[in-house]
């Protein structure tokens, strides 16, 4: 590698960058600009939202009772913490007097004093309706019970529409004679008499559509404003009898801020840098990376650059450089601009809302390096992924639709790492993205960095490591004719369908093993919907046979109709596809053996490893209770946690799915992504990570092999074994000599094995998997001849490495 050739494509890939006034405009011009502006118009917009006030109706303000709620057409500014508030609300009562100098105001509020009361009838129309459905549930009449609820939903659906019609965001109903029921009950306190039925009066009701913004905002005002009208009131009612205004809260607790100025500050930036790093980092690598391939094949100097004495790879590396450094100036200046103008505006902010941060000081110098550490891999990260698919595009615009997705994929990781609930530990510092933004968010919070600290190495370790893998798949895709010349074509949905359907290959192609991928996942996501809902109503005994029946239905439809489907529907050879060959019983009988030699190691790994993930999910727990509980019959677990995994799940991973990502004559890649495709498919952390590596050495034996019955074999051994350890795991000997293999362990609550086993499991399995890949032999077709052959003789058999 000749890091001058490197160094040169880089200054050459820089200049033209620079050169272009959309790179310019998106890393320089862009921010400068854009969040000064954005602070001023959300300044401006919330100065304007804050000055309009919402509409309030009281229907019955004449029967409000003392202490005065309302003053003019706004309520008492007593009521409000903030004092100014009560400006936000416009009151109109039915007991005001008409303006007769302003007639267009008096016509306004004579109208919507008349939707209030057609809102009213409708209200007291639905509580008789009401109050029959709850003495016909009582009575147990179906027939009126189901026309009852009819009614009530027509009548609820016409309050909606005619209350989202109106003007009003707030209706209150004050019933009649209210202050009257309310003295009454006063005095009955005041008596010390027994009277219960004085306290069994009509309160008031408060009418909002939650689904309306402004009639939300307005209705918590109100509620405020009523709960402090109400505290008074009790207040007056205690003082009355000679009792403390304390009594209805006597804890009362007094409440202490810690907060200093620059923590506020810090708890800002905390939720800000993270995530503006991890997009803007994103977005100055999205455009370069289409410029620098796909632009360059859109120019047609692509070609040239090939035949320049430098390597492919010193070609992709020039280019990675240049992203990344493009990358990296992007997030930089993104975040200079946006603390600079954070700062700005709220020291613009005065007693506004946004001066309950303080000074918002900038973040310490020792977190700002954080900033630049954690950049570096990020950058990286996202410049060699977007150099690679914009290698594959055919055209700059093809270029942006497959960058979108990873766009729109780092959105979600983004806006997840920015829940406050969400906190690194080990199993994300691991997840890219996610690692580098919740580690970053820990730093610059202040609070205790030293054990964050520990984190650091395996966020920028993995991180690298995702970086180098993704600019490994951008060489790759550089050094491929294939990928660097395909010629744009036009899309023909009915030509594409033929060709689909008539010129069939023997197997699938890399395409269609991850369509049937993702068509898997998607059913996956769509019937956890379908799946709770039956067990959610299903009585407690009856639970633990319909969660095997329904997984016994995922295993079918979900995992295994799909790639038998597309296999039938795409390819010509299910044999072939599918991996169908008998086995010679070598390859069976180990196959069968090393699942027993792998199962306690494997176990034994988990268990090791157990902190490193989150707690397992309720559900699984509770499918694992059901296994171990025996309120089943025991074939009813074997065939719902190992027959039908078996079948299904090879089918699928080591039948279509390795067979398409074979087609592209690398077994040791296809291998992989046929392992990672089955770990992800469990979707729980703890089991993706066994999966995947049970996942590996199921594809080897299905390669070595050349079938999909040892691996079957295989999976139906393993969990048989895991059943039957949850199931009658406790029964099994732990004294005297058997104590050396296994323990019951009081921590976990179930079985452990011991050393001497697990040594003697891995000392089997190396010999089994070494019998699995030992060399085989294979026919080896005589060269072709022009000329006839005569006593041509036997084919030659040959070892296949």
């Amino acid at each position: 590698m000749n890091w001058r050739n490197i160094g040169l494509i880089f200054r050459r890939e820089v200049l033209d960058q620079l050169r272009d006034r959309r790179t310019l405009f998106m890393i320089a011009v862009l921010p400068l600009l854009l969040y000064p502006a954005l602070g001023i118009g959300m300044m401006q917009l919330t100065v304007l939202f804050s000055e309009q006030p919402r509409t309030v109706v009281i229907l019955g303000a004449g029967d409000l009772p003392p202490p005065a709620l309302i003053e003019g057409d706004r309520f008492l500014d007593t009521w409000f913490r903030i004092p100014s508030d009560a400006d936000k609300l416009q009151v109109i009562t039915d007991d005001q007097a008409a303006d007769a100098q302003d007639l267009t105001r008096t016509a306004w509020r004579t109208a919507l004093l008349e939707e209030a009361r057609r809102l009213r009838e409708l209200i007291d129309q639905r509580e008789v309706v009401s109050a029959q459905l709850a003495e016909a549930e009582k009575a147990g009449d179906l027939p009126a019970i189901a026309t009852l609820r009819q009614k009530l939903d027509q009548l609820t659906e016409a309050l909606g529409d005619q209350f989202h019609a109106s003007d009003i965001q707030v209706l209150i109903v004050i019933p009649p004679d209210f202050a009257r029921h309310l003295a009454a009950m006063k005095q009955a306190v005041v008596e010390r008499g027994d009277k219960a039925a004085e306290f069994d009066y009509p309160r008031p009701l408060i009418v909002q559509n939650s689904a309306d913004e402004k009639s939300l905002i307005a209705a918590n005002r109100v509620q405020r404003v009523m709960d402090a009208w109400e505290r008074e009131i009790l207040k007056q009612a205690l003082q009355e009898v000679g009792l403390p205004a304390s009594l209805p809260a006597p804890i009362n607790a007094a409440a202490i801020d810690l907060a200093e100025d620059q923590q506020l500050s810090a708890n800002v930036w905390s939720k800000l840098f993270p995530a503006l790093l991890v997009i803007m980092a994103l977005t100055g690598a999205f455009y370069p990376a289409i410029d620098l391939a796909a632009g360059e094949k859109e120019r047609g100097t692509m070609e040239t650059l090939l035949i320049c004495p430098a390597a492919r790879t010193e070609i992709v590396l020039g280019k990675f450089l240049t992203v990344m450094l493009f990358s990296a100036s992007t997030a930089l200046l993104n975040l200079m601009s946006l603390g600079f103008t954070g700062k700005y505006m709220v020291s613009l902010a005065g007693g506004g809302p946004m001066a309950k941060v303080g000074d918002l000081t900038l973040p310490p110098l020792s977190a700002l390096t954080w900033v630049l550490v954690i950049l570096v891999p990020l950058s990286a990260l996202f410049s060699a992924l977007c150099l690679a698919f914009a290698t594959f595009a055919r055209s700059s615009k093809e270029g942006q639709y497959y960058l979108t997705p990873l766009l729109m994929v780092t959105l979600g990781l983004t806006v997840f790492c920015l829940s406050p609930a969400v906190e690194i530990q080990p199993f994300y510092s691991v997840m890219p993205v996610m690692g580098p933004a919740l580690l970053l968010k820990g730093l610059l919070l202040g609070n205790s960095p030293a054990p964050l600290l520990v984190y650091v190495l395996p966020v920028l370790a993995t991180s690298f490591g995702y970086s180098v893998l993704a600019l490994w798949w951008a060489i790759d895709q550089f050094g491929s004719e294939d990928v660097l010349f395909r010629e744009a074509e036009r899309f023909d949905l009915r030509l594409w369908l033929r060709h689909l359907l008539r010129d069939k290959e023997p197997t699938p192609s890399f395409a269609e093993a991850g369509f049937c991928f993702v068509l898997i996942m998607f059913l996956q996501f769509v019937a956890l919907k379908f799946f709770q809902a039956p067990l959610q109503s299903a009585a407690e005994e009856d639970r633990g046979r319909l969660m095997m029946q329904l997984l016994i239905i995922q295993q079918l439809v979900i995992v295994g109709t799909p790639p038998l489907f597309m296999g039938v529907l795409l390819t010509s050879s299910i044999r072939e596809t599918f991996r169908l060959r008998w086995p010679n019983a070598a390859d069976l009988l180990a196959a069968g053996l090393l699942a027993v030699a792998l199962h306690p190691l494997s176990l034994e790994f988990a268990a090791r490893i157990s902190w490193f993930f989150p707690p397992l999910p309720e559900s699984v727990t509770e499918v694992m209770a059901t296994i171990a509980s025996g309120d089943l019959p025991w074939w009813i677990p074997f065939l719902a946690f190992a027959v039908a995994p078996a079948v299904c799940e090879e089918l699928a991973f080591r039948g279509f799915l390795l067979s398409g990502f074979v087609r592209g004559g690398r077994e040791k890649l296809a291998i992989v992504l046929s392992a990672l495709t089955f770990g992800i498919m469990h979707l729980i952390p703890q089991q993706v990570l066994n999966a995947s590596l049970l996942g590996l050495v199921l594809g080897l034996i299905a390669v070595r092999s050349r079938s999909l019955w040892p691996g079957v074999l295989f999976h139906l051994v393993y969990n048989g074994l895991e059943l039957g350890r949850n199931r009658w795991g406790g029964e099994l000997p732990t004294a005297g000599p058997w104590g050396w293999l296994f323990q019951f362990s009081k921590e976990t609550g179930g079985l452990r094995y011991q050393p001497l086993l697990l040594m003697l499991m891995g000392l089997a399995a190396c010999v089994l998997i070494g019998v699995i890949v030992r060399p085989r032999e294979t026919l080896v077709e005589p060269p072709f001849r022009t000329e006839p052959v005569t006593n041509a003789g036997p084919p030659v058999l040959a070892p296949r490495q």
